[in-house]
């Protein structure tokens, strides 16, 4: 009983302090961070002891009033928190988020559809995004780098819905995934020499499967005297140690009549900007195509990632997505993808939600009417124990096509 008073007296003065702080905001200038947090503690200090609160409730109360103010609202705390690697915000209903890869609902949520909203624009605002009923549905990230997608109503039928997808504040480097046992240190040595003697490589995998962290961990091989250009659709790659890097993000169309820049238009026009390798954080469609003609046309090195079951699906949804772009006989199409790919390497969750490396796989050629491959690492499952499956990831077949490594002095594989 006596906890539920306590829980109503916080809400009561949370929403007094709340509406008194926007009431002695100054609109007609840029208000400081500072500025509110002051206003914050000195409504507390007027009202904390009227309302009978303890200091550890204080301090809580000038966080989310802060937040709800200047922040996210209720999500900043899962925002800030590194173990949080998802949220899903289902309109006012509810809140999940994953963490170690497990989903829990969460005991907050918003408390009015208007506040969720308000949320959903100051977000897209920051990136230069558009959403609303004429256009439903965007994607934008936060200040972190954190990926998000908005869904909103008519689409989306039980409200606003926001997923954001939390990527760790320090990258992942290939060391943390040794440590985890996503890959051996055998391959990582094996991936390391591929990229710096610029082989093409293409990341597939589902879902959750960390394909862009696996990205990031592989740019730390690039030699650092390259010039890099990244193509997004929403800027999330993490690269690391990369002095010349010019980042490249789409735009959608907006009602001041700004055209539309798309992940086509954008590959086109990194071509004329002198680049060593180009890296498409995620190939989705009809972009396929461009990206299959940069990596022929002498831009070595270059990576990319996409949406996959198995390594040999990839190869199956790049045919697909080319043919979205262009009409082109099969054969042409493959023959581009056999010339163009050397390298895939597969990525994928497993039931206990780690994430490993399960396959790498060499592109061989075109014959007979169809891409060869040839494994060159592979994931085998032993067993499992205390719900973590074990396994082996072992090397069954070596590189056949040396040229590139033997071109830029870093030995064979």
């Amino acid at each position: 009983m006596n906890r539920a008073r306590e829980s109503n007296r916080y809400e009561e003065c949370r929403a007094y302090i709340s509406e008194r702080v926007r009431q002695q905001i100054d609109l007609s200038r840029e208000v400081e961070d500072h500025e509110i947090r002051e206003m914050i503690d000195e409504l507390i200090v007027q009202t904390g002891r009227k309302y009978a609160l303890s200091l550890e409730a204080r301090q809580e109360l000038g966080r989310r009033v802060f937040h709800s103010i200047r922040k996210m609202d209720v999500l900043q705390e899962l925002v800030d928190c590194d173990e949080v690697t998802e949220i899903m915000v289902n309109g006012t209903d509810n809140i999940f988020i994953e963490k170690a890869g497990r989903i829990y609902e969460w005991d907050k949520r918003f408390e009015t559809r208007e506040k969720l909203e308000n949320v959903i624009q100051q977000i897209v605002a920051r990136c230069n995004r558009v959403v609303n009923e004429a256009s439903p549905i965007a994607d934008a990230r936060l200040e972190n780098g954190s990926r998000v997608n908005i869904v909103l109503s008519p689409v989306a039928l039980n409200g606003p819905i926001i997923t954001i997808r939390r990527f760790p504040d320090h990258p992942i480097s290939m060391e943390d995934l040794i440590g985890f046992g996503s890959v051996t240190r055998q391959a990582a040595a094996f991936l390391e020499k591929l990229v710096v003697a610029g082989y093409n490589i293409f990341i597939s995998g589902g879902t959750g499967s960390g394909k862009t962290t696996f990205l990031n961990a592989l740019s730390h091989y690039i030699p650092k005297t390259e010039r890099i250009i990244t193509i997004e659709d929403s800027a999330e790659l993490q690269l690391q140690d990369i002095p010349n890097l010019v980042r490249l993000e789409t735009r959608n169309a907006n009602m001041d009549g700004a055209r539309e820049i798309t992940i086509r238009d954008l590959i086109k026009s990194s071509l004329r900007m002198r680049p060593d390798r180009v890296i498409v954080g995620e190939v989705r469609g009809s972009e396929a195509i461009d990206m299959l003609q940069a990596l022929n046309t002498g831009h070595d090195g270059s990576l990319s990632t996409g949406h996959a079951n198995s390594s040999n699906d990839m190869l199956t949804r790049l045919e697909t997505m080319v043919l979205m772009g262009m009409d082109l006989p099969l054969a042409a199409v493959r023959r581009q993808i056999a010339s163009g790919v050397d390298i895939i390497v597969h990525l994928g969750r497993l039931r206990d939600k780690s994430r490993r490396v399960l396959e790498i796989v060499e592109i061989l050629g075109y014959e007979n009417g169809e891409i060869v491959t040839a494994p060159l690492y592979q994931f085998r499952e032993t067993g499992e124990e205390k719900g973590r499956v074990l396994g082996t990831f072992e090397q069954v077949g070596g590189l056949t096509h040396v040229g590139k490594l033997c071109a830029a002095g870093v030995g064979t594989a």
